[in-house]
C-alpha cells in the first residue's frame, strides 16, 4: 500500500475516533453543563436521572479520547508535537477538567447529598466541581479545534513554533468555535435524556433539548460569520463540493432531529443528532485535509514513518476485537435493561 494511502488512512481513522468522543463523551460534558444549570422543583430528580444515565459508561467515553491522541502521536509525529505545544495550556486545563469532572462525580456519589437536597438550596461544592469542570473542558477543546482550522498554528522549517498575542486558541473565531462545542454537547445530553426518562422530567429535558438547539443553529451562524472574518481559508474549503454537501445533509439532520424533539419521537431525535454531529465532523475533515494543521504541516509533512504507520494499522483490528466487544457488553448491560427515570 503506498504511503499517502496509509497516511490518509490513519487520519480517517482519528476523525472516526473524534467522532465517537464526540457522540459518547460530548455527551457526557452535557449531562455536566444541564447538572449544573438544574432548576425547578425536580431539580434533584434531574440530577439523578443524569448520574444514572452517566453512571455506568461515563470513564469509559474517554477511551476515545486516548485513542485519538494514541493515533496522532504514533502516525503524525511531527504534527502532534507543534499541536501539543501551541495549544499547551487549552490541552491542559481541558485535562485538568475531565480530571476534576471524574473526581467530583465520584466524590459527590459518597460525600454529597444530592437527592436530599431541598429545592430551593443551592449546589454543594461537588455538584459546582463537575459542572464548571464539564463547561470548562469542552469550550477548551472547542476553542484549540478552531485554532487549528484558522492557521493559528504556524511553524518555521526548523520546527519551531510562532507564539501570537493573543494566542490562536483566545481569538473571536476559536472562542466561538469553543461555545459552539459546548452547546452541541449540551443539545446531544438533552436529546439523549429524553429518551432515559418519563412523565415530567421528559419534558424538563426536552426544553432544554429546545433551547440547546436553539442556541446551537445560532451559534453556527455566528462561527460561520466568523470563519469568513478570520479563517477565509477555511470558510473557502467548507463551500467547495467536496465539504459543502456533507455540511447540508448535517443541516437536514439537525432539523430532523428538532422536528422529532417537537413531535415527541425521542428514539429518532437520538439518531438525527448523532447522525448531525457525524456529518458536521465529516465535512471539517474534507474541509481540512490536506492538512494537519492550516498552514504549514500537511498530513503528509507530518506523518511518520511507513513501517510505524502500518503498524499500527496492523494492531487497531487486534485492539478493536478486545474493544468494542467490550463497550457494547457495557452498554447493553447498564443500558439496555434499565428503566426510564421518572420525574
Amino acid at each position: 500500500m503506498e504511503y499517502d494511502t496509509l497516511v490518509n488512512i490513519a487520519a480517517a481513522i482519528a476523525l472516526v475516533g473524534l467522532m465517537a468522543y464526540a457522540l459518547l463523551g460530548g455527551a457526557d460534558f452535557g449531562g455536566g453543563v444541564w447538572d449544573l444549570f438544574a432548576t425547578g422543583s425536580r431539580r434533584n430528580v434531574q440530577r439523578q436521572a443524569i448520574a444514572r444515565a452517566m453512571g455506568p459508561v461515563w470513564e469509559a467515553n474517554h477511551v476515545w479520547l486516548i485513542f485519538v491522541i494514541v493515533v496522532l502521536f504514533t502516525c503524525f509525529p511531527r504534527g502532534y508535537a507543534p499541536l501539543a505545544t501551541a495549544m499547551f495550556i487549552p490541552f491542559h486545563l481541558a485535562l485538568v477538567g475531565i480530571m476534576l469532572r471524574g473526581a467530583a462525580f465520584v466524590f459527590r456519589g459518597y460525600l454529597s447529598r444530592p437527592v436530599g437536597r431541598s429545592a430551593g438550596e443551592p449546589p454543594g461544592f461537588w455538584e459546582l466541581s463537575f459542572g464548571i469542570s464539564s463547561v470548562i473542558s469542552p469550550l477548551l477543546l472547542g476553542a484549540a479545534f478552531g485554532a487549528v482550522t484558522a492557521g493559528g498554528i504556524q511553524v518555521t522549517a526548523d520546527g519551531t513554533v510562532l507564539t501570537t498575542w493573543p494566542p490562536a486558541w483566545l481569538r473571536p473565531y476559536s472562542l466561538g468555535c469553543g461555545v459552539l462545542a459546548l452547546s452541541t454537547c449540551a443539545y446531544l445530553a438533552a436529546v439523549y435524556l429524553t429518551v432515559e426518562t418519563e412523565g415530567e422530567l421528559r419534558e424538563d429535558f426536552r426544553l432544554r433539548a429546545i433551547i440547546a438547539g436553539t442556541a446551537t443553529a445560532g451559534l453556527a451562524l455566528v462561527v460561520l460569520v466568523l470563519a469568513w472574518r478570520q479563517a477565509p481559508w477555511f470558510f473557502e474549503q467548507l463551500t467547495r463540493p467536496r465539504a459543502w454537501p456533507v455540511l447540508v445533509a448535517g443541516l437536514f439532520f439537525f432539523a430532523a432531529s428538532a422536528w422529532a424533539v417537537f413531535s415527541r419521537r425521542y428514539k429518532l431525535s437520538r439518531v438525527f443528532a448523532a447522525a448531525e454531529v457525524v456529518c458536521l465532523l465529516t465535512g471539517w475533515g474534507l474541509a481540512q485535509h490536506p492538512y494537519f494543521c492550516y498552514p504549514d504541516l500537511t498530513l503528509m509533512g507530518s506523518a511518520g514513518p511507513q513501517a510505524t504507520i502500518k503498524f499500527l494499522l496492523g494492531a487497531l483490528p487486534v485492539g478493536g476485537v478486545v474493544l468494542v466487544p467490550s463497550l457494547w457488553l457495557l452498554f447493553h448491560i447498564f443500558k439496555a435493561t434499565s428503566r426510564p427515570v421518572s420525574g
